[in-house]
């Protein structure tokens, strides 16, 4: 076994880790990445935006009002603050970096509006490239600094734990097999989500809840893993994953219509397609479950305009043989984004020593039931940086150094076979099915029931280890939450109990 030590370890090498790893300079910091740095990333994949409060009619109030309505009652007050307020600075520093966002003709940011946002304030380069233009301009900044290591192509698979304190990762090389003990003073899981538990996703297929179950695993304490947003416009084509039609399409006017030709959103919420994510997901759902299928319709609204308004929809578009300037775009909800993770407070902590969480895998508590739309990069980049000021606080840098590489004999790569494959299959079905956007008892339990079959059968290593966690942990929190509050939606407890007006928590359980 090969053994590394740095200062800190960043696990994940999407936004968050890399502005934490950049943010803790100059300590050495190691970077693992899943992929070759710049793939398999959430981060390059986000089209709509990052949004910040920088409009002359706009405020971080306003903003912070907007996260909270769409945290359906359950955001945690504190944080919102913290995110609204150092949005606008966040932005800054991206400018700084030499991101180059989208402007008007008088050289202002074009500002962009989405979903359940009072104003437009969402931030976006290359019309609907934000995400790729961010994790690029991050990469170039990282490569200038030397004390930051990049480790590619190498899968962390357990945290290294002793006395409830974390120390690194064990993880393995994923063309060899080999493993790798990676020990730091300080270890930040920045793994991004579990978008592949679900058989529609628009995430990587690296999305495989790798830090929720490690840290999991280890003992540490989840929070709101019943809150799994559903994107209401996944490019419905038969790709896995599903490319996104960003909702930015939908804030330039794009209306939505199932196969008879009729508008439904207006008689199901006041702002129509601009309704939160849920409201509108589970009305697409609604139409696919009677039959229909639906369509968005940006043809008056966007029209001839379409290629240089959102290229990157359009190119997966006119890839698939429809032209959005004359063609309605065919979409379906998709499992996007997860509100839930490993429970931090404001500056990132975990309840282990020395592991701090950032980015999709934690669980700050400011989304509360219900993500608002672009605030997912603006989290990733507020916590990245947060963390990185508690990590320099909490453990002063001394000089490190390598321990001497030992390689030990090779194990076999983890088995991905047809047995394993099906398995996947099989639990992104069950979890779609029965713990997607509506729930109700006799579903969860039969997903729970599918999930400890398969972990009893379960000996191999590979995604469907984590997946299983985080498909367990899901199916519980959502078992044990009796109403309907944002993205949880469960048709046998179909109104909001107010009594039930907050976060949940929860450890795993071993199987009896």
């Amino acid at each position: 076994m090969e053994r590394a030590r740095s200062d800190a370890l960043v696990v994940g090498a999407g936004i968050a880790g890399l502005i934490a790893a950049l943010k803790l300079q100059p300590a050495k910091v190691t970077v693992l990445c899943k992929t070759r740095l710049g793939k398999g990333s959430a981060t390059d994949w986000a089209q709509g935006g990052i949004a910040a409060a920088m409009g002359a009619d706009d405020s971080p109030r306003l903003h912070a009002i907007d996260t909270q309505r769409a945290g359906a009652g359950i955001s945690d007050s504190k944080i919102v603050e913290i995110l609204t307020q150092d949005a606008p600075a966040r932005v800054e520093e991206l400018l700084e970096l030499g991101a180059a966002f989208d402007r008007t003709d008088a050289g202002e940011l074009a500002l962009g509006r989405e979903a359940a946002h009072q104003r437009r304030r969402i931030v976006k380069a290359g019309g609907d490239a934000t995400g790729h233009e961010i994790l690029k301009t991050l990469i170039e900044a990282v490569s200038t600094h030397p004390s930051i290591e990049i480790v590619e192509n190498v899968t962390a698979e357990d945290l290294i734990v002793d006395d409830n304190r974390a120390g690194g990762v064990v993880a393995r090389e994923n063309a060899t097999g080999e493993r790798i003990e990676l020990r730091a003073r300080a270890t930040i899981l920045a793994t991004g989500g579990m978008g592949r538990l679900y058989r529609f996703t628009t995430n990587p297929v690296e999305a495989t809840a790798d830090g929720i179950a490690m840290a999991a695993r280890a003992g540490a304490l989840l929070a709101d893993m019943e809150f799994v947003q559903f994107h209401p416009t996944a490019l419905a084509i038969g790709r896995d994953p599903m490319p996104l039609v960003t909702e930015a399409v939908r804030g330039e006017g794009a209306i939505l219509v199932n196969d008879l030709g009729e508008r439904f959103m207006t008689a199901i919420h006041p702002d129509a397609e601009l309704a939160p994510r849920d409201v509108v997901a589970r009305a697409i759902f609604e139409q696919q479950q009677r039959g229909r299928t639906v369509g968005l319709d940006a043809r008056s609204a966007i029209g001839a305009r379409f290629p240089q308004a959102f290229p990157t929809v359009f190119r997966f578009c006119i890839d698939a043989g429809i032209d959005p300037r004359v063609q309605n775009i065919p979409v379906a909800p998709a499992a996007h984004y997860h509100m839930g993770g490993v429970a931090v407070d404001e500056w990132g902590r975990t309840t282990l020593e020395n592991l701090w969480a950032c980015g999709e895998t934690s669980a700050t508590g400011v989304h509360g039931a219900n993500r608002l739309a672009s605030n997912s990069l603006l989290e990733a980049m507020v916590y990245g940086s947060r963390v990185a000021t508690d990590v320099a606080n909490v453990a002063p840098w001394k000089p490190s150094g390598h321990v001497p590489p030992v390689r030990t004999r090779l194990v076999a790569p983890a088995r991905t076979g047809a047995a394993q494959a099906q398995a996947i299959n099989d639990l992104r079905n069950v979890m779609y099915a029965n713990v997607g956007l509506v729930r109700n008892a006799i579903g969860l339990r039969e997903a729970l029931a599918r999930i400890v079959e398969l972990e009893a059968a379960d000996g191999e290593e590979g995604p469907l280890r984590n997946l299983l966690v985080a498909g367990r942990l899901i199916a519980e929190a959502a078992l044990a939450r009796h109403e309907s509050r944002g993205s949880h939606y469960r048709s046998d407890y179909p109104e909001a109990d107010e009594a039930l007006a907050k976060r949940s928590f929860s450890r795993l359980r071993s199987v009896a």
